[in-house]
């Protein structure tokens, strides 16, 4: 039975342990820190997952990943993906298309003009038509690395390496690889899939890929993404609102928000929200710092005040998170030589991660295939983008013209 390494234990990495194990396969995690830890994007309990997406594809993804999903809670006795709802709305958003998309795909739906969407949703303040979607919600992304983790290990085909820094690759003379950590040890696989998120850029040189495969990888951008708790006005004794409070998108020509009901890292108290891509560009994970810019925090304060008043403009939580983006924001999910890299990247990786660790198996396995456009070296994808993927607590159209739908949808 060949032996499969992965390279990371955030959502991708333990989707992909996750996978394997189920059918069969031997499995060793190996992660730098501990897995969903507080450096990378997989931490906490607040990601959106959502199926607004100006491209069909996607959509039909996240039907698919939805799934899964339900197998995964089901098979877990876990919750992890608590039912909000979510709004889309802006003069950037394009709520026509992505209601048509819905329409096609067969996603539960409604839009509302602004007048009724205010009655409803009182605690927004809507400056175009609204697109709601019932069975969006919110991730718990911790909840659902242990889960993916414990369910592998538990099949006693994986085990899981802490604290362990994969400073190469190498590949031996029988087509077999040997992951060596900067202590010296070393780990010896059949096949190695690589989730290693936003340490990914540092890391692709030491790999030993083929230069082709390298020189048709798009370029990874890793920004240090800043979000905001702020409290719910109408909250009660224990901090909740009594108000439901639905995941938002909001895309004008100004800027480009999402935002989600606040997990338990930050007490369920209030509204998470940001400004996608808003953060600074570093070379990768590696380059960090976990700071809040007060040229940020004034920015969404100011945001909080002219548009969300059902927020007390007072942050009593702030986080950062890393994205790491491709150029048009497609993922990027190939295998050559045995060898997977796995980049579900951009900002709205989280809602798909079970589906993520079935793309790993099949390619590590040679079991199934991806969709062409997330190979490497694929042209054929619009550009995207989708917030949603910020965590709870500070841790560390058809197709539009390409210019039109870059960045319209977040995790």
């Amino acid at each position: 039975m060949p032996h499969h390494i992965v390279i990371g234990a955030g959502l991708a990495g333990a989707a992909a342990a996750y996978s394997l194990t189920a059918r069969g396969e031997d499995v060793t995690v190996l992660e730098r820190h501990t897995p969903a830890n507080d450096r990378g994007s997989s931490h906490g309990s607040a990601r959106i997952f959502r199926y607004a997406y100006p491209d069909r594809l996607y959509t039909e993804l996240v039907v698919r990943a939805r799934e899964l999903w339900d197998d995964l809670e089901a098979k877990s006795g876990t919750e992890l993906i608590t039912r909000t709802g979510a709004v889309d709305f802006g003069d950037a958003r394009h709520t026509e298309l992505l209601a048509a998309i819905f329409e096609e795909v067969g996603v539960e739906h409604e839009v509302l003009e602004p007048a009724r969407a205010t009655e409803r949703w009182p605690q927004f303040v809507f400056d175009t038509e609204v697109l709601w979607h019932p069975d969006a919600g919110v991730i718990d992304a911790e909840t659902t690395v242990t889960t993916m983790l414990d369910r592998a290990v538990n099949t006693g085909r994986a085990r899981i390496l802490t604290d362990w820094t994969v400073t190469e690759v190498a590949r031996g003379s029988a087509g077999d690889f040997r992951a060596t950590s900067a202590m010296g040890e070393s780990v010896e696989g059949d096949r190695v899939i690589v989730a290693a998120g936003g340490w990914l850029p540092d890391l692709l040189a030491d790999l030993g890929l083929p230069q082709t495969f390298l020189d048709a990888l798009p370029r990874f951008e890793v920004r240090q993404e800043q979000a905001f708790h702020m409290p719910y006005r109408d909250a009660g004794a224990d901090g909740r609102p009594s108000t439901p409070w639905p995941t938002f998108i909001h895309k004008s020509g100004e800027m480009f928000t999402y935002g989600l009901p606040g997990g338990r890292d930050a007490g369920f108290a209030g509204q998470k929200f940001a400004q996608f891509n808003g953060g600074k560009v570093i070379g990768s994970a590696l380059d960090q710092d976990g700071q809040i810019t007060e040229e940020m925090r004034t920015r969404m304060i100011d945001y909080a005040k002219r548009n969300l008043p059902g927020l007390i403009p007072e942050p009593y939580a702030e986080t950062t998170c890393l994205f790491t983006n491709t150029p048009n924001e497609d993922f990027v999910i190939d295998e050559v030589d045995g060898l997977v890299v796995v980049s579900a990247c951009s900002g709205h990786g989280a809602k798909f991660a079970p589906l993520l660790g079935e793309f790993a198996a099949d390619l590590a396995t040679g079991a199934g295939d991806v969709p062409e456009r997330f190979r490497a070296g694929s042209s054929t994808s619009p550009p995207r983008a989708d917030p949603s993927h910020v965590d709870g607590r500070r841790s560390s159209e058809t197709q539009l013209t390409r210019r039109e739908s870059q960045r319209t949808d977040l995790d």
